[in-house]
């Protein structure tokens, strides 16, 4: 029996012609990141293994970005932890305030990751860089510590499902709009522990933002990874982003699936993950009255140039609703200065937003825009479990940018068709 992408770059990696779904595999990695609220924890499980160094200083990266800048003392201290260790074991791959993005932008971004890749990351949107053909998925901190010590991680092999994309999305629907549609449609725990592969001749109508985001919220439908077949945007994108090496696994003809599911792109609407949990869709012509008083617009989901043309594209010349809040946060340091240079900054500053420095601050309701008691808000994060953003008695509701910017400037839940 053949075997699929995720499978193929689990047996290359434990330097075996083959493996199947459920093995236990060990298998060498290419990359183990960390961040300022994982990495500390890890930090002190690495010093329990006495390994004299780390595998390899150039394949570990560690990214400030959950509550940085530093929101309180609490937070400081942990960044310091992370600091000192980079600098003891010269990690090359950190990345601090003023030189840091969110972690899932920043390392596609920085040509740290790429097709044929084995990384892991203490953060559950690990699996992003699927987008990009790798096999990527998130650990707890104990599994950094020993792949930042050894170089290697154990893995049980996945099964797949298979998701066919079709035909050419409609006007204002994205890769969040199509994501949230097939969570929507399976639930979150519809992929539980399996690898969610994306292939179709849809994959031609959809950017590499488009792959990135889709790729972020695997983990949504309980998902190990989710991984898209390699193609010449992928190759392109790598390329312009200083990859060196590409390495391509396409999944045998003969692989074996535990599903395979078609996706008429044309057919899915803008839509909208009610709280409290992803899987929680109403498309925009069922979402009703549902006034709101934050928007934000950012994350390691939807914090891309992409994304921030498609918001300042509705909200030009225009005003944010009185008495809604709306954040704007560049997902890296290039991304913000690729917006000011296009003056989409401008256009978000115009309208009434606050811009802010690349931050995972509100999506984990950890700081820069925490909502109180009854507050309602829509953002293009990944998650809105109960508290998730502040108070346990807000509401988050999860959108794409052009819904959230259509919606900040309506004061309730809007399409970008009624703005």
């Amino acid at each position: 029996m053949g075997m699929t992408m995720s499978q193929k770059i689990l047996a290359a990696h434990c330097g075996r012609e083959e493996v199947k779904a459920g093995e236990i595999v060990m298998a060498r990695l290419d990359l183990v990141l960390g961040n300022d609220v994982t990495a500390p924890v890890a930090i002190k499980e690495y010093a329990k293994t006495k390994a004299p160094a780390v595998f390899d200083c150039n394949k570990i990266a560690l990214v400030m970005d959950h509550f940085a800048p530093n929101k309180d003392i609490k937070a400081a201290e942990q960044c310091k932890i992370v600091r000192e260790f980079a600098r003891e074991k010269g990690i090359t791959n950190f990345f601090d305030v003023g030189e840091m993005g969110v972690e899932h932008a920043l390392l596609p971004e920085k040509g740290l990751v790429g097709s044929g890749d084995l990384v892991i990351g203490a953060d559950s949107h690990t699996c992003t860089y699927g987008a990009l053909g790798a096999f990527s998925t998130g650990v707890g901190s104990t599994d950094m510590a020993y792949g930042m010590a050894t170089g290697t991680a154990w893995f049980k092999v996945p099964s797949a499902i298979k998701f066919v994309l079709k035909n050419k999305p409609g006007k204002w629907v994205s890769g969040k709009d199509i994501i949230l549609h097939i969570i929507g449609m399976i639930g979150v725990n519809g992929a539980q522990y399996k690898s969610m592969e994306f292939t179709g001749d849809g994959l031609s109508h959809l950017s590499m933002d488009d792959r990135l985001c889709m790729a972020n919220m695997a983990i949504e439908a309980g998902a190990k990874n989710g991984i898209f077949e390699v193609d010449e945007k992928t190759e392109e994108y790598e390329k312009a982003h200083g990859r060196k090496r590409t390495v391509v696994y396409k999944a045998d003809p003969d692989a074996e699936y535990d599903r395979t599911i078609e996706i008429d792109l044309s057919a899915v609407k803008p839509t909208v993950a009610f709280p409290h949990l992803p899987e929680n869709t109403k498309t925009i012509d069922e979402v009703g009255e549902i006034r709101i008083d934050q928007v934000v617009i950012g994350s390691c989901t939807n914090g891309r140039l992409e994304d921030f043309e498609i918001a300042a594209a509705i909200m030009k010349g225009k005003k944010v609703h009185k008495g809604c809040r709306v954040l704007i946060i560049p997902a890296t340091q290039e991304i913000y200065l690729q917006a000011l240079k296009k003056g989409l900054l401008e256009i978000f500053i115009d309208a009434g937003c606050a811009v802010s420095t690349p931050t995972c601050g509100p999506c984990l309701g950890g700081h820069m825009g925490i909502l109180a008691k009854g507050e309602r808000a829509v953002a293009t994060t990944n998650r809105n479990f109960v508290g998730r953003m502040g108070h346990v008695e807000s509401e988050v509701y999860l959108a794409s940018p052009a819904v959230a910017a259509a919606s900040a400037i309506a004061g309730k839940i809007a399409s970008p068709d009624e703005i």
